[in-house]
Formats: C-alpha cells, sequence, structure tokens
C-alpha cells in the first residue's frame, strides 16, 4: 500500500500530526514506533496488581494553552488534577517548589507576602549576571536554600553541578511568596480520564491512518511509498551520528507494589540527598483509581540508556545547531518533537509544535 505520508514515532508529537493529517486533510498516513506501544513515554498501563501506572515516569498534564485543551479534548474527558511535590530534606518533607509553607516547615517562621519577598531579598546573591542554573537559584533564594534542595538533586538528576548547566533549567523552577504549593500554575491542570494510552489509541483510530508498532525507521526499506516523512525520532540517530552522539540523561525505573492504600503524602517526593534515587512517585495519587494496594516507582539517573533529557549546554546547542542545518537541507523530511529538535518540551509544548507543524505541511499541499 502507498502513503501520502510517513510518521515516525506515535508519541505525542507523531500522532498529533498524523491525525490531523487524516482527519482535516483526507491524507494516508503510516505511523512506526520502535515500541510495542503507542502513545510514547507518556505511556499508562495497568500493571500485573491492576494499578495504572506510567511505565516512563510520571506524566502530569498542564497547560495554558486553551487551542492545547480544544484539540486532545475531542480523544478524552478530564479528571481535574494539581501537582503537588514535597522535598524530603533534614529528615522532613517540605512544600516544592518554595512557597510560604517550605520556609515555615525548614524555620517555623509564618510569613505572608512581602515578609517572605524581604525574606528572600536578605538572603539572595546579587549577581551581576545569571550565567548558569546555580545563579539562577542563589540569585532569587540564596546560597542555604539552593544547597539545600537544589545543588544535590541536581548534581544526581544530571551528573553534573547547577553551575555547569543553562540558567534555563533551574531558572524554570517558581519561587513564590504565598502559600501555593501546587507544583504548575498553569490554568489547566488535568489527567485524561481513561489514561493516556486510551487518549491516543483514540487520536491514532481514524480509518485512513495505520500503525506499525516494533518497527523501526530503519526497517522502513520501501519509503519511495511516501511522499514525505515526518520525524519525531532523536535527531542524530537520523544523520547517523555524522557529528557525535547528542548527549542526554537517561532514566532507570524500580516499580514495587505495597498492600497499602497510600505510601506517601503527595504523589511525588524528591531526595536532593545522598539516596541513589531522585524521586519517588506514586502512581494513584495522579491517576485517581481506587485500589486497595499501590504502586510507586523509584527513579535513578543514568549516563546511558533511553533518551529523556536532552542536556542544556551550550556546547551541546551548538552540536544540535550542526544536525538542524542538515535537517532543513533535507527533501521532504519534517523534524518535530523533543528528540527531534533537542529540546525539553512540556507535553503541551510538544502538542502545539505538532499543531503548527500540520499547518505548515497543510500549507506546502496547498500551495
Amino acid at each position: 500500500m502507498t502513503y501520502d505520508y510517513l510518521v515516525v514515532g506515535a508519541g505525542f508529537a507523531g500522532s498529533t500530526v498524523a491525525e490531523r493529517l487524516a482527519s482535516q486533510c483526507g491524507r494516508r498516513v503510516l505511523v512506526v514506533d520502535a515500541r510495542d506501544h503507542v502513545g510514547g513515554n507518556a505511556y499508562d498501563h495497568l500493571d500485573e496488581h491492576g494499578i495504572r501506572v506510567h511505565r516512563y515516569g510520571p506524566h502530569v498534564f498542564h497547560t495554558s494553552s486553551d487551542r492545547v485543551v480544544r484539540y486532545l479534548s475531542a480523544f478524552t474527558a478530564w479528571r481535574p488534577y494539581e501537582h503537588r511535590v514535597l522535598s524530603h530534606v533534614e529528615g522532613r518533607d517540605v512544600a516544592m517548589p518554595i512557597c510560604s509553607r517550605t520556609i515555615a516547615a525548614l524555620y517555623g517562621l509564618d510569613l505572608g507576602p512581602a515578609e517572605m519577598a524581604a525574606f528572600f531579598e536578605e538572603r539572595r546573591e546579587k549577581l551581576a549576571r545569571v550565567r548558569n542554573s546555580e545563579d539562577a537559584i542563589v540569585a532569587r533564594v540564596g546560597r542555604e536554600l539552593y544547597d539545600l534542595l537544589f545543588a544535590g538533586y541536581t548534581r544526581k538528576q544530571w551528573g553534573l553541578d547547577a553551575r555547569e548547566l543553562d540558567a534555563s533549567v533551574c531558572g524554570r523552577i517558581p519561587i513564590r511568596t504565598s502559600r501555593d504549593d501546587r507544583y504548575f500554575s498553569d490554568s489547566f491542570q488535568a489527567m485524561p480520564r481513561d489514561g493516556f494510552t486510551a487518549m491516543f489509541e483514540r487520536m491514532l483510530a481514524h480509518p485512513k491512518i495505520d500503525v506499525a508498532l516494533g518497527t523501526r525507521f530503519e526497517d522502513v526499506a520501501d519509503r519511495e511509498r511516501f511522499d514525505r516523512v515526518v520525524y519525531t525520532g532523536p535527531i542524530d540517530a537520523y544523520f547517523g551520528y555524522r557529528f557525535g552522539a547528542l548527549p542526554y540523561r537517561s532514566l532507570e525505573f524500580q516499580f514495587e507494589t505495597h498492600p497499602i492504600e497510600r505510601y506517601q503524602r503527595t504523589a511525588v517526593v524528591n531526595y536532593p540527598g545522598a539516596e541513589p534515587y531522585t524521586r519517588v512517585s506514586e502512581f494513584k495519587h495522579i491517576t485517581g483509581q481506587e485500589h486497595p494496594h499501590t504502586t510507586i516507582v523509584r527513579e535513578f539517573p543514568r549516563a546511558t540508556g533511553e533518551p529523556y533529557y536532552p542536556i542544556p549546554r551550550a556546547e551541546n546547542r551548538a552540536l544540535y545547531e550542526k544536525y538542524a542545518a542538515c535537517a532543513a537541507a533535507e527533501n521532504n523530511v519534517t523534524f518535530v518533537g523533543r528528540l527531534a529538535e533537542y529540546r525539553y518540551y512540556n507535553m503541551d509544548q510538544v502538542v502545539a509544535s505538532a499543531l503548527a507543524t500540520f499547518e505548515e505541511l497543510a500549507a506546502e499541499r496547498v500551495a
């Protein structure tokens, strides 16, 4: 069979572009994915105990984009969920990101917004320029809170000290003067009611879409069947690593099921201390599932394995730009998504990028 498009990857980017091309333009699309499931890293399923888990670590949907919400709502109903995270320091759990609840737990101080602002102002380091992630934190809250809550976690997560990472890594973490202990402040915070996988299956159920799982891009030998390729995989892999491999951090997951209804107070507890893992996540907080048992997962950062997090450093971005120049010159291939753009996107940002990519492809057809 011939197709108009080959879409490589059945995650957010690939599924969104494929669905739009089929439903809005009537194009025939083949979606291939090397994994045995759709959904990419957002894939969820019932484990052997009947508990819904996220195989690749917790994924929490949040956005302030009405357009993204409208689009995904065609494929799922939603369950409201506001994500909260604790950080385990000095034998106690304190709210993250930093807010007045954090300061109360650490210092026994009950501060209002103006007092919180003064507290930070007194402790922050007055820097002429924020050069890296360490600067991004100490310039806002000072050295003590940085050492307590950020330094160890960042070192474990990235295998680098914060001063070796772009300011954007820690700079994206909010610092609040209020009591708001939600991890995100987006206007829409909710989880797909039936899970992420069910949402992806509905996106890809269009009669003009075929899905081939367990199929790598390299295995698709007869590419003349396709007018165009939409590639969402690692951009360096596409070009045979001709300039060298782009650096990523990977993760190893250790799942445990316990015969109790709740394991911890919130969905995620961070561990910035000497523990070999960075965080423990409990899925039932996120999914809202009722079950007499509960499943948790510990995350162990690794230097090798599945590519999860592009490492944000200037030299890595420069290497990516070499591949981006090759991509721009590639005929009839469109690159979109986290791995193809070597950028850490939230899920809603991937969808927004994919919708914009679809519009470009649709405009090409019209032209």
